[in-house]
């Protein structure tokens, strides 16, 4: 069964980016090595992964990620330290399970 996930990443200055993907990741992965050097995620260095949601369906995500990206800066933030107030780099727990052996 396919998944899709609305993420945010942060830099250490915790500016936040909003994504939606059906391979969190890849994706995250893409972010972290800049694959994208002239994008916004690699200008500003974002390489923490500091919030997740998983969706059913692609439209969901897509839902989702306009209404967060629709949102004030504080709101965004009170998700983020809702589940992660230390605003650490959640990539190594969620990868863990995910990897296959």
């Amino acid at each position: 069964m396919q998944c899709f996930w609305v993420y945010l990443i942060s830099n250490r200055s915790h500016t936040l980016y909003v994504g939606m993907t059906g391979d969190l990741i890849r994706r995250v992965r893409q972010h972290k090595e800049r694959m994208y050097p002239n994008g916004f995620t690699a200008r500003y260095v974002f390489d923490r992964l500091v919030y997740f949601e998983p969706h059913p369906t692609k439209k969901s995500a897509a839902a989702r990620e306009r209404e967060i990206k629709g949102w004030l800066r504080a709101r965004k933030i009170a998700l983020v330290q809702d589940q992660n107030p230390k605003w650490l780099d959640l990539t190594p727990s969620y990868t863990k399970g995910l990897r296959p052996d």
